[in-house]
C-alpha cells in the first residue's frame, strides 16, 4: 500500500478530554482511534481522533456519524483484549451498500484502534492531554504495521523527555525514531518511518490557536462562545473593573484587568496567534494598537468603521508602520448582519480562515 497523506493534520485532543477524564476516574479502559491513512474523498483526514468507551459512548468524529456505529464494535474487542486493530473502510465501490452504511464518500480510510487504560498508564492520551494543558508542541509514534513479534501494532512511542514511556523493544528506541517525532512536532505534519519489518506513524498534536480580545464588553461574549466552540483558547483584557470579570466569561482561558499601555506587563503577546481590539474606547484602542505595532502578533483586528480606523492610524503616526500587512480593519468578513452575534460570527470566520491558511480579504497596509 502506498502512503500519500496530505501534510495537514487534525489531531485535536480537546473534544476527547471529557470522556477520557470520566473513564479514567472510573478506572475503565477506552479505545483510541487514529485515522492514519485516507484515499480519495473522506469526511476527515489523517490525524483525526475518536475515543470510544466500553459502553459505546464516543467523542470525536472519524466520519459524519456513518462509521462510528460499526467502529464501536471493533473498539469493544480492542478494549476487551488489549490488542490493537487496523480497521479499513473502502467506500469507492458498490460494496459499501452491502454493509448497510451507504456512505457515498467515494474514499477509503484506515483507522488504528488501540487500548488506553490503567495497564499502560493511559498512554498516549495522558501525554497528549498534558501537552495540551501546557500548550506545548509534541508528537507521538504509533506502530501501525509490524512483522516483529516484539513490536506489535498499536505500540506507543513517546518523546524520550516525557519520562512516562513504557519499556520498548530495541528497534523502537533508536535515534531515528526520536528524530521523526521531533520533526513531526516541529512542523505540525505527520511523518512515516518505515523499516523492513514495521511502519511507524508520527502523529503531531494540533494545538488550538490562542486568541487575545482587547476589550471585554458585552459584545465580546459571543466572540468567546464561538471561539470556544471551535476549541480555541481565549484571553480577554480590559482596563475597566466592571468589564474584566471572569464570571462574565466562564469559558475563557483568562480574563485580565490591566491598563492598555501596560499590556505587555500583564501578558506575553508571543503566545497569541491573533489579537482583536474591541474596547469601544478610542484612547484605549489607540494604546492597544501602539503596543501591538511593536509585537510580532501575526493578525491584528480592529473593530469599527473605516473612518475610525483612519483616525486611529493617523494618531499612531509613524508607529502605524509596525502594523503594515497585519491590520484587519474593519475586522471580520463581510457576512452581513449587525447584531452582536452576527459581528462575532464575521470576526471568527476571518480568524478561522487566517489560522487555517485559507484566503480571505487582505490586511490593511498601514
Amino acid at each position: 500500500m502506498g502512503w500519500h497523506n496530505p501534510p495537514g493534520m487534525e489531531a485535536s485532543i480537546g473534544p476527547l478530554l471529557p470522556l477520557y477524564e470520566r473513564e479514567r476516574a472510573a478506572g475503565h479502559a477506552v479505545a483510541l482511534g487514529v485515522l492514519v491513512h485516507t484515499v480519495g474523498s473522506t469526511y476527515r483526514k489523517p490525524g483525526a481522533l475518536i475515543l470510544i468507551s466500553a459502553d459505546g459512548e464516543y467523542a470525536g468524529l472519524i466520519s459524519g456519524g456513518c462509521l462510528e456505529g460499526d467502529l464501536r464494535e471493533h473498539a469493544r474487542a480492542v478494549i476487551g483484549s488489549g490488542a490493537a486493530a487496523n480497521v479499513r473502510y473502502d467506500m469507492r465501490t458498490a460494496d459499501d451498500l452491502l454493509w448497510g452504511l451507504g456512505l457515498g464518500c467515494e474514499g477509503a480510510m484506515q483507522i488504528l484502534l488501540l487500548q488506553a487504560g490503567p495497564a499502560n498508564g493511559w498512554q498516549p492520551l495522558a501525554h497528549l492531554a498534558a501537552a495540551l494543558t501546557a500548550h506545548q508542541r509534541t508528537a507521538i509514534g504509533l506502530l501501525v504495521e509490524s512483522e516483529d513479534p516484539e513490536a506489535r501494532p498499536g505500540k506507543v512511542v513517546l518523546p524520550t523527555d516525557d519520562g512516562s514511556s513504557a519499556p520498548l523493544p530495541a528497534s523502537l528506541t533508536t535515534p531515528a525514531v526520536q528524530e521523526v517525532l521531533r520533526r513531526a512536532a516541529a512542523s505540525g505534519e505527520a511523518r512515516w518511518l518505515e523499516q523492513p519489518r514495521w511502519k511507524l506513524f508520527a502523529l503531531p498534536l494540533s494545538l488550538p490557536p490562542r486568541i487575545l480580545l482587547l476589550g471585554a464588553g458585552p459584545d465580546a461574549l459571543p466572540v468567546v462562545d464561538f471561539a470556544v466552540r471551535l476549541g480555541w483558547k481565549v484571553t480577554l483584557v480590559d482596563h475597566r473593573a466592571g468589564y474584566a470579570v471572569p464570571n462574565h466569561f466562564p469559558r475563557a482561558e483568562s480574563v485580565v484587568l490591566a491598563r492598555p499601555e501596560k499590556l505587555t506587563d500583564a501578558i506575553d503577546l508571543a503566545g497569541f496567534e491573533a489579537a482583536v481590539v474591541m474596547s469601544h474606547h478610542l484612547p484605549s484602542d489607540l494604546a492597544y494598537l501602539r503596543v501591538l505595532a511593536t509585537s510580532a502578533t501575526p493578525y491584528v483586528g480592529l473593530l469599527g468603521p473605516a473612518m475610525r480606523r483612519a483616525r486611529l492610524l493617523g494618531d499612531l503616526g509613524s508607529d502605524a508602520r509596525g502594523l503594515h500587512g497585519r491590520l484587519h480593519a474593519p475586522v471580520g468578513l463581510p457576512l452581513g448582519g449587525r447584531s452582536p452575534e452576527s459581528i462575532a460570527l464575521a470576526i471568527i470566520a476571518q480568524l478561522h480562515a487566517f489560522v487555517h491558511g485559507a484566503s480571505f480579504p487582505t490586511a490593511i497596509d498601514s
